[in-house]
């Protein structure tokens, strides 16, 4: 058997699956907001464990978060997503 034609790079550079087969998760618009997503929960950790003195843990964090800040931040996402396809 001879070796497979099969790129390991995609045409952008990137993995392809024959190399790496979450690729295809890991570029996804749902997987990069996810990742903003907890980027903002880790943010309010941060600021929750300063004010509390101690680390609050991400579960607290998470809730508190989700309750408190998570539909307003949804809709200005969903504004510059809107804004950049329409600008893209």
């Amino acid at each position: 058997m001879g070796r497979s034609n099969v790129s390991l790079m995609s045409s952008a550079g990137t993995p392809s699956l024959a190399t790496d087969p979450n690729a295809v998760f890991r570029n996804s618009a749902l997987y990069r907001e996810f990742l903003l997503e907890r980027e903002e929960i880790l943010k309010h950790k941060w600021y929750l464990s300063e004010q509390a003195g101690q680390d609050v843990g991400f579960e607290k964090a998470l809730l508190d978060w989700i309750v408190k800040h998570r539909a307003q931040w949804r809709s200005q996402r969903e504004k510059e997503i809107a804004k950049n396809q329409v600008n893209g």
